[in-house]
């Protein structure tokens, strides 16, 4: 099983609340923590100390994708932002990235666990095709 993991966050968003927020999204699907093949976000976030952190935590590739790639995968998004679209340029940063890196780092992808929202972060989990 191999899961890939998009990040959309706030600036200065902790490792540890990233961290929290994945932990809570793997228990509540019945997700193997060992299965994250990576994590990815905007390009805007290239800098987000939190997110290097928490792939460094991981052991993980941390892959970030501009605004125009993650565009490719509005049409799968099953919800669109246009709060988030305003920030940048993007309908979905968490389950875009998440797609865009399971393409990128493995075949065709779809979205395991759409969007969850905590205070300052939304995750999304891809998963390559032929996975439940």
């Amino acid at each position: 099983m191999q899961l890939y993991l998009g990040l959309g966050c706030r600036r200065g968003c902790p490792a540890d609340a990233l961290s929290d927020l994945l932990t809570r999204t793997l228990l509540a699907h019945d997700l193997p923590p060992g299965a994250v093949m990576g994590l990815a976000s905007i390009d805007l976030k290239h800098d987000e100390p939190g997110l290097h952190e928490l792939a460094r935590c991981l052991g993980v590739p941390l892959l970030f994708f501009s605004a125009a790639q993650l565009a490719v995968f509005e049409q799968r998004l099953s919800h669109r932002s246009a709060v988030a679209y305003r920030h940048s340029g993007c309908y979905g940063v968490a389950e875009s990235a998440a797609l865009a890196l399971a393409e990128q780092l493995g075949s065709p992808a779809r979205l395991l666990v759409p969007r969850t929202l905590q205070a300052d972060a939304s995750l999304a989990l891809a998963c390559t095709s032929g996975f439940r």
